[in-house]
C-alpha cells in the first residue's frame, strides 16, 4: 500500500517576478504573532514590567528572532 501525498505548489502568490513562498508567510505570521501578543503583554501583565520588560526589548528580542532565523535557515542550506 502506497501513500499519497499532496502535491502542493509551494508559491502562495506570484506578484509579477516576485514570489512568496508558503513558509515565507508563515514565518511572517509568526512573527506578527510574537510581536502583538508580546506587546499586549506587557500591557496587561504588571509583574513583566516589574520584571524591568519594555517595548524596546521585546522590539529587540523580535529582532534577534527574525536574524536568527534568517541565518540559521542559511547556514542550514549550505
Amino acid at each position: 500500500m502506497t501513500m499519497i501525498h499532496p502535491q502542493w505548489d509551494p508559491v502562495a502568490l506570484h506578484l509579477g517576478p516576485i514570489q512568496a513562498h508558503w513558509y515565507g508567510l508563515m514565518y511572517l505570521l509568526a512573527f506578527l504573532q510574537f510581536w502583538w501578543l508580546g506587546k499586549r503583554r506587557i500591557q496587561t501583565h504588571p509583574q513583566l514590567v516589574q520584571a524591568g520588560w519594555t517595548s524596546a526589548d521585546l522590539d529587540d528580542l523580535l529582532f534577534y528572532g527574525v536574524l536568527g532565523v534568517i541565518l540559521g535557515g542559511r547556514l542550514g542550506y549550505v
